[in-house]
């Protein structure tokens, strides 16, 4: 399918369209580029591609425009995906047209954008990244794989005229590609230790970061925070002259599709963030919209004793812990654990050794991933120390675990979570979609 190029883009370098494998190959070439925080690179692009992008950073131009979505902008170290689900999910039970973008994705690259539930198309992705590619071919520096992504999506998102976007930010907020976006109100989900290389050692530099979202006059929904990133959050707010509320009740009124006490905590902070948008909902959209969220490796329930989740730092791992009480109570599980490298491997651990009989300890398919052997490691040192195999891969880990008596819990990563689904569906993984 041919799809013509985009009024508005003028500055196009001619170097012939890309299907999709080379688009995506492409794509994760620009990972060698690394993580550059910084919203020049994005900006230059969003100008570049022109009327081809409507929705900006700069109010103005955007009310000028027929094309002018509510925008709800979410930061925060754990629940953000969630909560951008719900969200969304919500507004299509009501029947609005919206753009979900996340990161990052479990098997298909495309699942980062989406729109009323339905991914971008191959197509779209391939002719959105010729046209990138053209625009960026001799800039310097180059502009990385997340602000390529970003303005991908946001292009998307003008082509497809959503009328609500949720935006997850990918590392940080203050300088995330994704804050080169007016939004409509900030939303904050709990704070804690997470990639402490790019936005700090303490809890007080993270909130910085991650408050960085908060513009001026936007209104600002926040889950209950720890008392350090509050008063950031707080600070920040006041600065810019930002309404904010802190939500610290549980939604209670209805189910929610996902399973843990903290998805309900979740589920009020969606809907505040929505009452704060002043976005017409309706209470019967509100509980079908939470009934029928499918949003995996978040505690999915895969067979009747196989959960798969993407706890990938110490705060989401010790919340799992808590889910998996909830659940199955007393019972312990047989752990299937990877985690990456860059983590804080023993606070994880130490979060679930006590839910865990045994561990199994696969090696999987990313230069990222602790080394089998370091986890091994870790697990010994713990009080009392867990009984640990390390096994070949995920297929070996599986059927080992499936001859023990006890449930069978996957996680660590939620990379690894997207290399499990992918095994257990019978689908490439998702570093083998662009393989040519």
């Amino acid at each position: 399918m041919s799809l013509p190029l985009a009024a508005g883009i003028s500055k196009i370098v001619r170097t012939g369209p890309m299907n999709y494998k080379e688009a995506l190959a492409w794509l994760y070439g620009l990972q060698r580029f690394g993580i550059k925080l910084g919203l020049e690179n994005i900006e230059r692009l969003l100008d570049e591609l022109g009327s081809a992008v409507l929705i900006t950073r700069r109010p103005a131009i955007a009310a000028g425009s027929a094309f002018t979505p509510k925008v709800i902008h979410v930061a925060g170290t754990n629940g953000k995906g969630s909560v951008c689900a719900m969200i969304d999910s919500i507004c299509r039970a009501q029947g609005y047209r919206t753009g979900l973008f996340t990161s990052p994705h479990l098997v298909t690259f495309r699942e980062r954008i989406r729109v009323n539930d339905e991914m971008i198309s191959e197509d779209a992705v391939a002719h959105g990244l010729t046209i990138i590619r053209g625009l960026v071919a001799n800039w310097e520096p180059h502009p990385t794989f997340f602000e390529v992504v970003t303005a991908l999506g946001l292009k998307h998102f003008s082509d497809t005229k959503v009328e609500i976007l949720v935006l997850e930010t990918g590392l940080g907020g203050r300088l995330d590609a994704t804050n080169a976006v007016q939004s409509n109100v900030s939303v904050i989900t709990p704070i804690d230790f997470d990639h402490e290389k790019w936005l700090g050692k303490t809890i007080s530099e993270i909130a910085a970061e991650k408050a960085g979202i908060i513009k001026p006059g936007v209104p600002v929904i926040s889950a209950s925070q720890r008392p350090e990133a509050e008063q950031v959050i707080r600070t920040r707010a006041a600065k810019c002259g930002a309404s904010l509320q802190f939500v610290t009740q549980a939604y209670d009124k209805s189910s929610v599709a996902l399973a843990g006490a903290n998805q309900k905590e979740n589920a009020a902070l969606a809907i505040a963030a929505l009452r704060a948008t002043k976005i017409d909902i309706e209470s019967t959209a509100i509980v079908k919209g939470l009934a029928c969220i499918d949003w995996p490796a978040r505690f999915q329930q895969w067979d009747q004793r196989t959960i798969i989740d993407g706890a990938h730092n110490p705060a989401a791992a010790r919340t799992l812990a808590l889910t998996w009480r909830e659940v199955f109570g007393d019972q312990r599980a047989t752990l299937v654990l990877a985690v990456l490298s860059d983590k804080n491997l023993h606070a994880i651990c130490e979060a679930l050794a006590p839910i865990s009989n045994s561990v199994l300890l696969p090696k999987i398919r990313t230069e990222r991933a602790a080394a089998p052997e370091e986890l091994a490691n870790v697990l010994a040192g713990l009080p009392p120390p867990i009984p640990c195999s390390i096994t070949q891969d995920i297929s070996d880990a599986l059927s080992r675990a499936r001859e023990k008596p006890d449930p069978i819990l996957i996680t660590g990563s939620l990379h690894f979570a997207g290399e499990v689904l992918a095994y257990l569906r019978g689908e490439p993984a998702a570093f083998e979609e662009c393989a040519q």
